[in-house]
């Protein structure tokens, strides 16, 4: 009598434990923070700079930018409103990582496309093309364009095409100063630790114009800087989606209108011979 109870609640562990394993699985479908993960149903986390003025700028608790109003009609046009948005701060040299670990579902944040990139995430767009640029202390005539680097200290962010760009171009020419953000470069620059910043026309802009006049563009850009929105490899079917929606804004002059708004001030004028760009990257 004793041993068949035994072997009777011996299966009902069993049960009970296959139940819960059941329970939890279905709790990590339903409710990602049950699983470690900070998604919240409903939600779409998207990262974004803090730092950049003009393109994402976090402010009094607010965030404003190009790259912010863009980011906001594509999540618009996937269901959601901007309250079910989730700001992420996405430094350069961390967004491969915040895709692939899953704490974001899409980065905009002047995130260049490029094939070494696309070995750790996919893209879509463009829905920006940018072109690196200078930007030094008004006044300052000694720096016309790159060819007048030469011995000349620059300034650009770890984790940066633009800082990859110097590296590879400008070795032998520049002393490189790597920082995390383009706030320090631009206080560098101010002081005098460097004589130049150096990244995308559009992120100089702003900082210029946030800077009162004290700092100005050289206006030579010598690349093309593919602006993509950063998703997590080989998600295809997001990738057409976005791209749709980058369309459509383009097309009915949402586009336009976002970014004057957002670079007025700036004396900033895109290269039309690239922009608007055609999203078709990802698909």
């Amino acid at each position: 009598m004793s041993s068949t109870v035994w072997k009777l609640s011996a299966r009902g562990r069993a049960v009970a434990k296959a139940l819960l394993a059941a329970l939890c699985a279905l709790a990590c479908v339903f409710s990602l923070t049950a699983c470690g993960s900070d998604k919240e149903e409903g939600k779409i986390r998207i990262g974004i700079k803090f730092d950049q003025p003009g393109l994402g700028f976090k402010k009094s608790g607010t965030y404003v930018g190009f790259d912010v109003d863009v980011a906001k009609y594509i999540a618009k046009k996937l269901g959601y409103s901007e309250d079910d948005i989730i700001w992420k701060e996405a430094p350069s040299k961390q967004r491969e990582a915040m895709l692939q670990n899953g704490d974001v579902d899409m980065i905009l944040a002047t995130y260049s496309i490029t094939d070494e990139r696309k070995k750790a995430v996919s893209f879509a767009g463009p829905y920006f093309v940018a072109g690196q640029d200078l930007m030094v202390r008004t006044g300052e005539t000694g720096i016309k364009g790159p060819q007048d680097l030469n011995g000349k200290r620059l300034c650009s962010v770890t984790g940066s095409t633009s800082a990859v760009t110097v590296k590879e171009r400008f070795a032998s020419q520049v002393q490189l100063m790597e920082q995390p953000g383009y706030a320090e470069c631009a206080t560098a620059l101010f002081s005098g630790i460097v004589d130049a910043v150096t990244t995308d026309d559009i992120i100089l802009a702003g900082l210029a114009s946030s800077a009162r006049g004290r700092l100005q563009l050289v206006g030579k850009p010598f690349t093309q800087e593919y602006y993509g929105v950063g998703i997590k490899k080989g998600d295809k079917a997001l990738a057409t989606k976005i791209n749709a929606a980058l369309s459509e804004m383009i097309a009915n002059g949402s586009w336009q209108r976002a970014l004057e708004e957002n670079t007025r001030g700036a004396h900033f004028k895109p290269d039309l011979k690239y922009n608007p760009p055609r999203p078709k990257e990802g698909e």
